[in-house]
């Protein structure tokens, strides 16, 4: 029976009631009609369905089978009650389906689709002194609960950013949710799955050397978020997310800034998307900064001269998704399993540093002689970094 894992010691917390709702609670398959396909994920299938009972348009998110499957499940329900807020997308309660035995969370549908499908279709109306900054305002207090809660999203991008406007009188000023908690855990849970499940252009340089997800990765997440805003288009989407991508990315590969970008705001996502996670603000301070931008009028003149210079370019079809390069067929925007990947660049990268150790050994250098800052004050992260980005892709090229 699926109800022994909702045992509080297995759960941690009795799930409670929150804004109005029942707590959430079995409900059974045979309540849900017109279940339809619409997208597939990392762990399984997201459908629409018609939740009889209530007379309610529902995401039925479905768990399909794996060895770690039942793990996945309970996390999410766990991420879900831990993190439960107006800004967090609603989840109702969970099912079984009789036939195929596969778990399935049933959660609050958004009528008007995620970030990027709004941003594809409104982008010319969303203002720099209006849309942007709220728009972000509210994303940054929807990832702040999570923070607060100690807890990490992991799969931060703008496929799982939620815009829901059918608002009543408690909600109406709060459209826009963060969803897809499947890979959110605590921040003193080292993962226990040895798996990295994402999108290459939002996941932040470290994980792909090897580091923990963190609240600092998370931050990283949402420049690229910030820089979509400006430009209505994914992160590297004419670009094929492969091994050199991670590469680039490593060796300082962002997305380029457009014209109209404020400095005040391009510097805030240029601290975000830093390399070094310890330099990325935190999301409180992101939060609070968007704060007195969106409502307080700081740096307004600022925003407005944007605005100006954004319809400008909108007008010589610089700037929009309709205008963006042509979109790469491997350019891939669902969380999928990057292992293999990263394994791949830790070869190229231990290949490399072997034949760089062998060359040295070969030009005979005295490896007594110590170099001090004090002799020669070089900064190593100032020198060009193409030279290992081609060298990456010389090995790549022989593999």
């Amino acid at each position: 029976m699926i109800d022994k894992y909702f045992e509080p010691f297995i759960i941690g917390l009795t799930f409670e009631k929150r804004y109005g709702r029942e707590q959430i609670k079995w409900i059974p398959y045979s309540q849900f009609t017109n279940i339809n396909e619409i997208a597939r994920g990392g762990f399984g299938i997201i459908y629409k369905a018609i939740w009889s009972s209530e007379n309610e348009t529902v995401i039925l998110k479905r768990f399909e089978n794996s060895k770690n499957i039942e793990k996945y499940f309970l996390n999410e329900l766990k991420s879900y009650q831990h993190c439960s807020n107006s800004r967090i997308i609603e989840i109702y309660g969970f099912t079984k389906d009789p036939k195929l035995k596969d778990y399935i969370l049933i959660m609050r549908y958004a009528s008007d689709g995620d970030l990027h499908k709004y941003l594809q279709k409104n982008f010319t109306n969303i203002t720099w002194n209006k849309q942007k900054l709220h728009i972000l305002w509210q994303i940054s207090e929807g990832l702040e609960t999570i923070h607060n809660k100690k807890f990490m999203h992991r799969d931060f991008h703008s496929g799982n950013i939620l815009f829901d406007s059918t608002n009543n009188n408690y909600d109406k000023n709060y459209q826009w949710k963060i969803g897809d908690l499947g890979l959110s855990q605590a921040v003193n849970n080292k993962s226990s799955y040895h798996e990295i499940y994402g999108v290459i252009p939002y996941i932040a340089p470290e994980i792909f050397e090897g580091s923990e997800f963190s609240q600092e990765s998370d931050i990283y997440s949402f420049s690229m978020i910030m820089w979509e805003l400006t430009t209505g288009c994914k992160p590297f989407s004419n670009i094929k997310h492969d091994v050199q991508l991670i590469c680039k990315i490593l060796d300082g590969l962002r997305p380029k800034i457009t014209e109209d970008t404020p400095k005040c705001y391009a510097n805030l996502m240029k601290k975000c998307w830093d390399p070094n996670p310890k330099k990325r603000p935190s999301i409180k301070k992101i939060r609070l900064t968007f704060g007195g931008w969106a409502f307080k009028g700081k740096n307004e003149a600022k925003f407005n001269q944007a605005e100006t210079k954004r319809m400008e370019l909108i007008t010589s079809k610089t700037i929009g998704p309709e205008f963006a390069e042509k979109h790469h067929s491997e350019a891939i925007y669902t969380s999928r399993l990057l292992n293999s990947f990263i394994s791949e660049y830790s070869s190229i990268n231990l290949s490399l540093s072997s034949t760089i150790s062998v060359s040295n050994s070969k030009q005979g250098y005295d490896h007594n002689y110590i170099s001090t800052e004090q002799d020669f004050d070089i900064d190593i992260e100032s020198l060009p970094s193409q030279n290992l980005s081609l060298s990456i892709q010389n090995s790549l090229s022989i593999h």
